[in-house]
């Protein structure tokens, strides 16, 4: 019998620590290195959906907006990756299980945001007809 307070995650006298890392006790593994790629790479995926729509690279809007949804995804991706520590290596399934719900999340949010703005779009564009035909006298 273990005293009070030496489990970790019921791994009592395992030297493999809570992750299964040998000598990590426990530790999930993050490094300097680890945060900074993952910084760049959000930086990188921040910075281009901006240049995209600011320098009018791109004239097809559906083929601009495919772009910047799919470096979202991406983006979205890293930020689990990096800073989340997620991966499909994972202790009982839960990592995977955590992966999936953010892959339905992410699926629903970027759908939704998608619907929510055409919708906007299709909306307000009638009002702006209708001004321009009162300010011609028609």
């Amino acid at each position: 019998m273990s005293a009070p307070g030496n489990e970790i995650d019921g791994n009592v006298g395992d030297p493999r620590g809570a992750h299964g890392h040998p000598g990590d006790g426990g530790i999930a593994h993050a490094s300097l290195k680890g945060y900074l790629t993952g910084f760049v790479l959000a930086a990188i995926l921040t910075v281009v959906p901006f240049w995209l729509v600011m320098g009018h690279v791109i004239d097809d809007a559906a083929i601009a907006s495919a772009i910047i949804l799919g470096l979202a995804a991406v983006q979205i991706v890293v930020h689990v990756v990096y800073f989340l520590h997620m991966d499909t290596a994972s202790e009982h399934g839960w990592n995977m299980l955590a992966l999936i719900f953010t892959a339905v999340l992410v699926t629903i949010v970027l759908g939704a945001s998608i619907w929510v703005m055409y919708t906007e779009n299709a909306n307000m564009m009638p009002m702006a007809s209708q001004a321009l035909h009162h300010a011609m006298g028609r």
